[in-house]
């Protein structure tokens, strides 16, 4: 008996060591970044390749709502009243810091660069090779030099113009709105960069605590997040990819800061 005990307490101990910890999470990075360089790398991309007004789309433009101002908002709160009930407190104060910087940079990172690199997003490439009339048509070049009510003016006379032309793509409401909303740069992908750092970062915690479903669950929702991003027509594989890529780089960053600004003590019990 005293020996079952031991064993079990010792896989116990190294599921929740840091370092298999830092594996597991490693791939699921891997996992997470698998499609978006595959895509990269073969030259393909996801959109337009689903019927946008068909139940999978719709689905898609729900969970990508999860990420999208101010619904993110609630989506960590979410995150953060699972994570207090089922969690020892001063491990949940943890996470709570780690997500919370991991947040602030991941937004203020996405909106800097996006402003740098100034790409534009997949679904505007798409209206401006449309052949539309003139008084209908959009340059990539110039859109983004104008105001952002008129950038959502412009996209939804596009959408108009297009819906008379029997096009290859037709939306539901939902993402016909959507399109008008997100009317920003594509490089990165702030949606991406947001559920990543948060599936990475809310992960390290849970899986600490002994909660691996939970942590699952994330990794299953992070995933869908960048395919709904491409599949909608919002962003490059390459947009998906980098921020991935980033969503790491933040939250590493922002996990080794909590650590060693407050350090768990080793009796500390890890669930």
């Amino acid at each position: 008996m005293w020996h079952v005990a031991y064993v079990v307490y010792s896989e116990a101990n190294i599921l929740t060591h840091p370092a298999y910890l830092l594996r597991r999470l490693a791939l699921v990075w891997l996992l997470l970044a698998t499609i978006p360089s595959l895509l990269l790398l073969t030259q393909n991309q996801l959109f337009p390749l689903i019927d946008l007004q068909s139940p999978l789309a719709k689905a898609l433009y729900w969970l990508t709502t999860t990420g999208t101002a101010p619904y993110g908002v609630a989506t960590v709160l979410a995150v953060l009243a699972l994570a207090y009930r089922y969690m020892p407190k001063a491990l949940f104060i943890s996470l709570f810091l780690a997500i919370s910087l991991s947040q602030v940079i991941s937004l203020s990172t996405s909106h800097t660069l996006k402003a740098f690199f100034k790409e534009p997003r997949p679904n505007l490439v798409y209206l401006s090779d449309q052949g539309l009339p003139e008084e209908a048509q959009l340059n990539p070049h110039t859109f983004y030099q104008l105001a952002k009510p008129e950038r959502s003016q412009a996209i939804a006379e596009a959408l108009t113009e297009l819906h008379t032309m029997e096009p290859e793509v037709k939306l539901a409401p939902n993402i016909h709105q959507h399109w008008e909303d997100e009317i920003g740069y594509s490089f990165p992908s702030g949606h991406t960069i947001f559920a990543v750092t948060l599936v990475l970062t809310a992960s390290y915690y849970l899986l600490l605590a002994g909660l691996p479903l939970f942590a699952n669950a994330l990794f299953s929702w992070g995933l869908l997040m960048g395919l709904s991003r491409m599949l909608l027509g919002m962003h490059w594989p390459q947009d998906v990819l980098f921020s991935t890529l980033l969503a790491a780089i933040i939250s590493s960053l922002s996990v080794f800061l909590v650590e060693k600004l407050r350090p768990r003590s080793k009796e500390q019990p890890n669930g």
